[in-house]
């Protein structure tokens, strides 16, 4: 295979713009798969996972390669990569554009421009990454292809080139005028097309758009654009190979139209995904060599060249485990070749590459550079890693990690479930690399997402793939327990047993220590009154009840803690007695100082656009945050910044979408400590108790 004839494309678009349709379809048209499968029914190539079949909406990218012959004669490998449209799932799509060379953004001619189509163009851009757009959903009722082309225009500017205009719309939508070589194709039942004379105002549309995209087109070149404007109209091939160099650049973006369901514009589709979109050749991969901050190099897709992989999604597969899918960044990658892991210094055999798609492995010898396959039981290489020859040390810049700001706390069903938990959810992470695991200081096992229904899925994958089945609790906020004032208390145990007894008297004073000093133990013991090897014990008992807790049972911290008196028995004290003796008087004196609970409080970061600010900024204020500034962003968005308790974000990123139809996205991080108002402590103060002892409540 020749690496000029690879094309690597991420569909991408908002929930529900018909993408996993669009591929089955291009699937279809190419005889890759006998009939249409249908997202309702669960029959699609790109979506095979029961979560995914479930909700009727794709949950993880898919790899779905197939062949085409273009009109230049040439056969071409088209590599999909259907993509998840819901925002829980937009690490699937941070994923697939890093090894894209170009992203198809589907669009709904009935719904135009959504949310997810303005994020994903954004990303794009920011990314680089060449765009062309696909107008689907054309046969459907309200379908409006000028109304969508304007709002497009609109929101992403003059570079939109449609190359097609729609024969008919709605029900009659039977075919599309090439806008270029100014022809029409009707469609037949089956797929194809043929020619058919334009007329009345389709023709005059086609004449009049064709002249603005040749403008548009030659615009982008000098050259083109002195010669047309001195009278020398460029020609089809003149136009195709300009805008050949424009698609690749970024600076235009083709238009196209049809629907995945009648089969209408699919053909010309695959047709122009050949003839516009880059190769892997044309978009050498920035990669840093040595270190991952090391200096920034780009690599050539060259068959010839050393090889070097790039993982970019690991799945786990239940009949041969843990499958690396990857891309070949330069030369050429064979079976049974051993490479190194440039991140864990790893050696793996490529033992049996092969190409996926949807759920279907097609075993190949050899794969060459830009192209995309997968390989099973790596056994140290996670997703991000890079393979090449032992000696070359060299990492891909990876996405940047999604925050994850929505939690649950996970309690296994089972001590069964319970001993398999932690090497379950490892390698649930290892396939969705934007959930995290941890642990607070209730020992609650912590799963972290971007939203519900991301934790749901990744519970649900937990429960089938891993045979671990759990139950879900909210996270317990981390609070503490701090003083107010200074206080005195008598540590006093006494205790006759027969035998020896116990016995041990610690006098303290606690004082209230700056916020965010820490908690200190002094000994100003003088005199002998109690032994100095004892001193130890009753530091102990201070530190140990300090972290069990205080008047309302949460951990103690900036709190100064002095032993200055007390009293010993030469038989009856000893190291337990004194322990004990002082983690009472600590408890007592604390009582007496003015015990106060802090709360966690974060640093929020929330961008909006400007038209939403005081809705967001007065939904902040109700969650007890203080507004700490706010700032303008390009692109009409404001940020705004806010100190707000943990304990009210902790459905955030839920509230924030529905506020703003999806547009806010926000980020948290621990600032710092404060008190909890007094309203609030006796139901904190009760809930935490329940937490520690439900079997009282």
């Amino acid at each position: 295979m020749d690496t000029a004839t690879i094309r690597n494309v991420a569909l991408v678009g908002h929930s529900g713009a018909g993408k996993t349709t669009l591929a089955e379809a291009l699937l279809h048209r190419a005889g890759v798969v006998p009939r249409l499968g249908r997202v309702e029914e669960g029959t699609t190539v790109c979506d095979t996972e029961p979560e995914e079949i479930k909700r009727g909406i794709s949950l993880s990218p898919a790899i779905a390669p197939f062949p085409w012959k273009a009109p230049d004669g040439r056969e071409y490998t088209i590599n999909l990569i259907d993509t998840p449209g819901y925002a829980d799932f937009a690490a699937g799509v941070d994923a697939a554009l890093s090894v894209a060379d170009l992203a198809l953004i589907v669009v709904s001619a009935v719904d135009g421009v959504e949310v997810g189509t303005e994020i994903v163009w954004k990303q794009c851009e920011e990314l680089g990454i060449p765009r062309m757009v696909f107008l689907t959903k054309e046969d459907k009722p309200r379908a409006d292809f000028h109304r969508v082309l304007e709002q497009m225009r609109a929101t992403f500017g003059s570079g939109l080139v449609p190359l097609e205009l729609p024969i008919g719309e709605e029900e009659a939508f039977h075919g599309v005028a090439d806008v270029l070589t100014e022809e029409g194709y009707a469609y037949d039942g089956d797929g194809t097309h043929h020619t058919q004379a334009l007329s009345g105002e389709v023709a005059d549309e086609e004449k009049r758009l064709h002249d603005e995209v040749a403008e548009e087109i030659v615009s982008g070149d000098d050259e083109q654009l002195e010669r047309y404007l001195s009278g020398d109209v460029p020609s089809v091939d003149e136009l195709e190979k300009a805008l050949v160099h424009e698609v690749r650049d970024g600076s235009e973006f083709p238009v196209l139209v049809g629907s995945a369901l009648t089969g209408v514009g699919v053909d010309r589709l695959a047709d122009y995904l050949c003839e516009l979109a880059p190769s892997p050749a044309d978009r050498p991969a920035v990669v840093r060599a040595g270190t991952p901050d090391g200096p920034e190099t780009e690599v050539v897709a060259d068959p010839a060249g050393e090889p070097l992989l790039y993982v970019f999604r690991t799945v786990a597969d239940p009949f041969v485990g843990q499958v690396s899918l990857f891309k070949v960044l330069s030369g050429t990658v064979r079976n049974e070749d051993r490479l190194v892991n440039g991140v864990t210094g790893t050696e793996e055999r490529m033992h049996g590459l092969f190409r996926m798609r949807g759920k279907e492995h097609t075993n190949v010898e050899s794969l060459v550079a830009g192209d995309i396959g997968a390989v099973a039981k790596l056994a140290a290489t996670p997703t991000g890693s890079t393979l090449a020859k032992r000696g070359q040390t060299v990492h891909v810049p990876a996405p940047a990690k999604r925050p994850t700001p929505y939690a649950l706390a996970l309690k296994p069903l089972t001590q069964a479930d319970d001993d398999k938990l932690s090497s379950a959810m490892q390698r649930l992470v290892g396939e969705d690399p934007s959930l995290a695991i941890d642990r607070n200081d209730w020992s609650q096992t912590i799963l972290r997402g971007t939203g519900d229904t991301h934790i749901a899925v990744a519970l649900e994958r937990l429960a089938r793939k891993f045979g671990v089945n759990v139950v879900t609790e909210d996270v317990r906020i981390a609070y503490r327990e701090t003083i107010t004032r200074t206080a005195e208390a008598e540590g006093k145990l006494k205790k006759q047993s027969g035998g020896h007894g116990q016995y041990a008297v610690c006098q303290l004073r606690v004082s209230a220590a700056e916020r965010g000093e820490g908690s200190a133990f002094i000994d100003s013991i003088v005199g002998g009154a109690i032994p100095r090897n004892f001193i130890p014990a009753v530091e102990k008992g201070v530190l140990e009840q300090m972290a069990l807790g205080g008047v309302h049972g949460f951990p103690v911290v900036d709190v100064k803690v002095e032993c200055y008196d007390g009293k010993f028995h030469p038989v009856d004290s000893s190291e337990m007695a004194f322990r004990t003796a002082a983690s009472m008087g600590l408890k007592e004196a604390m009582a007496k100082a003015g015990p106060v609970i802090l709360e966690p409080v974060a640093l929020i970061t929330v961008r909006v656009p400007q038209e939403l600010q005081g809705d967001v900024m007065g939904d902040v204020s109700s969650r007890r945050g203080r507004i700490a500034g706010t700032d303008s962003l390009p692109g009409g968005i404001s940020e705004i910044q806010a100190m707000v308790p943990e304990a009210e974000i902790s459905r955030y990123v839920m509230d924030l979408r529905s506020m703003t139809g999806g547009r806010g996205t926000f980020d948290a991080r621990f600032d710092h400590y404060d008190v909890l108002p007094s309203h609030l402590v006796e139901k904190v103060a009760a809930a935490a108790k329940e937490a520690k002892d439900p079997k009282e409540h």
